[in-house]
């Protein structure tokens, strides 16, 4: 395992940066916002309690293992169902992740010689 997970978090239209805000109080650094439209029926608003708007905002957040659920419950506490943004959010487990990294995990820059590099000469 390489130690991330993604968090979705689906939220009515326009509600994504307060997804978003909540995420990077809590160490995440960035997201991505897929606009989108809910199929939910009114026997779904009867059964939640809830009306449900059709326009939707989901959020991607790749996040490290260890802040994931402090991630989730700032979302949940900002965006959750009990707030105007009316937001689901949950996780899974991500097998790989390349293009991605900490500043700390970036290799420096190899140290340049003061001899310029000599050619090398074809064995025929």
């Amino acid at each position: 395992m390489n130690g991330y997970e993604m968090i979705m978090c689906i939220v009515n239209s326009g509600f994504s940066e307060l997804v978003m805000d909540a995420a990077r109080e809590e160490g995440a650094r960035g997201g991505t916002v897929i606009h989108a439209r809910g199929t939910a029926n009114k026997d779904a608003e009867q059964l939640f309690h809830i009306a449900i708007q059709p326009d939707k905002d989901i959020i991607l957040i790749l996040v490290p293992v260890d802040i994931k659920d402090n991630v989730l419950h700032a979302i949940y506490r900002n965006a959750g169902l009990k707030s105007e943004g009316k937001g689901i959010a949950f996780s899974v487990p991500v097998d790989e992740v390349v293009g991605i990294s900490a500043p700390s995990d970036i290799p420096a820059a190899p140290a340049k010689t003061s001899e310029p590099e000599k050619p090398q000469q074809e064995n025929k």
